[in-house]
This record gives structure tokens, C-alpha cells and sequence, in this order.
């Protein structure tokens, strides 16, 4: 029998945890490394080159994130399967992993074990999320949305910043603030701002790797 082994791209920004990675996945019997890319724009034009048949990648990434890498390259290869290896638990960042396509979320305390039968399950067409990672998605499918003014005014609150500083910054008035604020402390289950800001880090939400970044 001779089938063909099943041909894998890594993107993940960490040199040593890439090599980790590459390494384990080279001796797996099945699997064949293809390409590596360390940020997101590399892994575009990895993809494009060697079509793998499984993508795993890493959510925050340097010049493109995650999600948005996926999304680039779905966009051109629909059929493009994705396994997402992160650190990053928020439900937010499942939510939006998923939503882009992804059909696997691990986090990276998994086993080897896991590893490669996610990526045959994946390889096979099917998805494979873990039950703590389900828990997390059905709290975020359950949960009201916030606005993308909102998530604006939930960003200067993470960085410290007064009503009339967030009013200052994003053009509105210390009532509209006020009312932002009043509207996503309902919607987030929370009192006060300080525990808006922990919920919105610790969701993912807001990510502190990207505040005070340029938009992509």
C-alpha cells in the first residue's frame, strides 16, 4: 500500500517551537513537512508554493495574524484546512479562529498524541475541538455581541485611559463614552471597568499584543 503522506505547512513565529514541531511531525509516520513560515505574510506566499494538505499555525503572528491568515488564504483555497496551535484560550479567539475557517483549536500544552490525530482527523475532513475548547465556544456563541464602537472604547479602557480621554481619542462626546461603557459592562456581565478590562483581556477580546499597533 502506498499511500501518499499527508503534506503539512507550520506557521509559528517561535523558532525553537517550530523546530519542535517540525521536528516531531518529520519522524510521524504519515506526515510530510512541506514548508515553515514565521509570520503571516510568509505563510500566504508557503501556502501558495507548496499547497499543503493541513495548515497548523499559531494565532498571534507577526505582520498578519492568524485569523487573518487563514481568512487570506481561504479566500484563494477554500479547501485550505486549518489546525490552530495557540497558547490563547479567550473565547473570543476560538470564536474568531473557527469563524475563519479553522477546524481544529489545540492549545499547546497538548500531547504529541493529540497532535496527530487532529491532524488526521482534519485531514479526513472532519473538525477537532477539544471539550474545554467546546465549553469556551458555546459560552462566546451564547454571549451578546458588542459593537465594534464598543470594542474601541473596551480598548482604551484596557490602556487606562478617563472618559474624557477615550471621548478625545475616538471623536465622541464624555456622554457617548459614558453610554458605550454602560452598554458593554451589560453585555460583558460586569460592574465596573476594571473587571471589563480583565473579561476583555482574558477572553481575548482585546489583545495586548496589538494595542497601540497599527491596524492591518
Amino acid at each position: 500500500m502506498t499511500d501518499k503522506p499527508i503534506r503539512i505547512l507550520v506557521v509559528e513565529d517561535h523558532n525553537v517551537v517550530r523546530q519542535g514541531l517540525v521536528a516531531l511531525l518529520k519522524v510521524a509516520e504519515g506526515l510530510e513537512v512541506v514548508g515553515e513560515a514565521a509570520d503571516g505574510v510568509e505563510a500566504v506566499t508557503q501556502f501558495r508554493k507548496h499547497q499543503p494538505a493541513v495548515t497548523l499555525i499559531d494565532l498571534r503572528l507577526p505582520k498578519l495574524s492568524g485569523v487573518d491568515t487563514i481568512l487570506r488564504i481561504r479566500k484563494e483555497a477554500p479547501q485550505a484546512r486549518f489546525i490552530v496551535l495557540t497558547t490563547y484560550e479567550g473565547d473570543e479567539d476560538i470564536y474568531r479562529a473557527i469563524q475563519a475557517g479553522a477546524k481544529a483549536y489545540l492549545l499547546k500544552g497538548m500531547t504529541s498524541e493529540e497532535l496527530l490525530a487532529a491532524i488526521r482527523t482534519v485531514h479526513a475532513g472532519k473538525s477537532h475541538i477539544p471539550q474545554v475548547i467546546a465549553e469556551r465556544l458555546a459560552e462566546r456563541i451564547g454571549a451578546e455581541e458588542l459593537t465594534p464602537r464598543e470594542v474601541n472604547v473596551l480598548e482604551q479602557i484596557v490602556q487606562g485611559m478617563s472618559n474624557k480621554e477615550i471621548g478625545a481619542q475616538l471623536k465622541i462626546s464624555e456622554a457617548t463614552v459614558k453610554t458605550h461603557i454602560n452598554n458593554l459592562l451589560a453585555k460583558l456581565g460586569v460592574t465596573d471597568r476594571t473587571q471589563a478590562a480583565t473579561a476583555a483581556i482574558r477572553r481575548g477580546i482585546v489583545s495586548l499584543d496589538s494595542l497601540g499597533k497599527p491596524k492591518s
